[in-house]
């Protein structure tokens, strides 16, 4: 797959203008905390926390269906809801009453950029975990450490985009998480250093076994990121 960046659209926008709960057996468990061992012995930390947030199950997925919400204090800013076809790479669209559709693949009309660009944006909230596979990151490692927000003792992992590339090329996340590999904060770097905000990775739901963090807040909770209609299939 070609590498993509995430362009963080909405942070440009407000700037100018845990675990999840399962009812799994000692046996299912046993067999998840191996598969991710052997992951990270295998592959490394990509794979590892890939493999943790359900890669393997979502290979099989023929549909995601989701809706992107962003909340600034009482205000909801933004409301984007998708429609992806895994198998014919068709992604629809719809804000409002308007819904628009496009094909992903290498030669995106430049009347469907802007969409594209959005999705980008969207399905990184949603699927981070697996850019770390999808993509071509350089990683840092850096264990117990604070994390920024909670300040609690966690492992920290630098994902480096190249300057090359991408449509916000050179941008960083620093992500926060526990020993069993799950996101648990992280904090999203610009190219350059001029903008960067922390957020939560919590509120983690099941859906066909693979765990998304459905809400991510700000320290002070005044801007919250959170996704609704959640479908995978």
């Amino acid at each position: 797959m070609k590498k993509i960046f995430f362009p963080l659209l909405v942070m440009l926008s407000i700037i100018s203008c845990k675990n999840t709960e399962s009812d799994k057996s000692d046996s299912e468990m046993t067999s998840a905390n191996t598969t991710v061992a052997a992951a990270e012995e295998k592959d490394g930390i990509a794979n590892t926390i890939a493999i943790a947030n359900g890669f393997d199950k979502f290979k099989d997925a023929t549909e995601v269906e989701f809706t992107f919400n962003v909340k600034v204090n009482d205000t909801v800013r933004s409301s984007r809801h998708w429609k992806w076809n895994k198998k014919t790479s068709e992604i629809s669209l719809t804000e409002g009453d308007s819904t628009k559709t496009y094909t992903k693949n290498d030669s995106i009309p430049k009347n469907k950029v802007s969409i594209d660009q959005k999705f980008i944006n969207d399905s990184y909230w949603l699927l981070f975990p697996y850019q770390l596979v999808w993509s071509d990151p350089k990683l840092t490692e850096e264990k117990e450490v604070a994390a920024p927000i909670s300040g609690d003792t966690l492992n920290k992992l630098e994902v480096a985009y190249s300057t090359d590339g991408g449509y916000t090329p050179g941008d960083t996340y620093d992500i926060y998480y526990g020993n069993d590999y799950m996101i648990e904060e992280w904090v999203y770097k610009a190219a350059g250093g001029d903008r960067q905000m922390a957020t939560t990775w919590e509120d983690y739901k099941e859906f066909k076994g693979i765990p998304i963090a459905t809400m991510h807040k700000s320290g002070d909770g005044s801007f919250q990121l959170y996704f609704t209609d959640v479908s995978i299939k």
